[in-house]
């Protein structure tokens, strides 16, 4: 069967159950890919985003880690440093990404913060609800020579008002399910959460598209 006809399920009532269903899809119908088994141009719902705890034993995901990586988000410091005085240590992850300065690009809280987007973003939602331009740009094609080191795998953000309930949309261009995924749905939901008690409306849906979702040959 090609990969484009197999037919994915598209809705989940939480996180783990999206990473538990595409864990065993991406072993049964993934196709090897620079080190990976992957599947392309996956997108789905999370309907109830604010449950967003990987409970899959196997996993065994720190709620702990990703809260201090909220943390360190929130903080818009793109230094590992702060991640470690956050946390207690640095994650060899993150070592492998810094630059001369220790810093990364893949920080969300920095990128939203630049240009003060995160800001706009709220103040567009605030002045009319029905705008369609409520979008936080991460990765950058533009200034790509700026990734040597650390490329960020998240293009875009975007927050819609629907029926009074902010929704939000999250686009990536490459997104491994065992380390990325299960710590980034956490700080995604968490940025909807923030945003939505800023305007003071009830929690939507997460819609999450990822190009390239894989997981990494030992991970299978």
């Amino acid at each position: 069967m090609n990969i484009i006809d197999i037919i994915m399920r598209n809705t989940f009532e939480t996180a783990n159950e999206a990473y538990e269903y595409f864990h065993n899809e991406i072993i049964t119908n993934g196709v090897e890919f620079a080190g990976t088994k992957a599947l392309f141009n996956i997108g789905f719902t999370i309907e109830n985003p604010t449950n967003k705890v990987i409970t899959n034993k196997e996993r065994n995901w720190n709620e702990e880690y990703a809260a201090a990586e909220w943390a360190w988000y929130l903080s818009g410091d793109p230094r590992i440093k702060t991640l470690g005085e956050l946390y207690g240590k640095i994650p060899a992850i993150w070592k492998r990404m810094a630059d001369s300065n220790g810093e990364v690009n893949s920080n969300y809280g920095y990128q939203w913060r630049r240009n003060d987007q995160l800001e706009n973003v709220i103040n567009m939602l605030k002045k009319n609800p029905d705008t369609r331009q409520a979008a936080i740009s991460i990765y950058d094609g533009k200034t790509i020579h700026q990734y040597a080191h650390d490329t960020p795998c998240t293009y875009a953000v975007q927050f819609t008002i629907v029926q009074s309930k902010l929704y939000m949309s999250v686009y990536m261009r490459s997104n491994d399910l065992w380390y990325g995924f299960c710590n980034d749905q956490y700080q995604f939901a968490s940025l909807q959460e923030m945003v939505a008690e800023r305007l003071n409306l009830p929690v939507g849906t997460y819609y999450h598209h990822a190009h390239n979702l894989h997981l990494y040959n030992d991970k299978i």
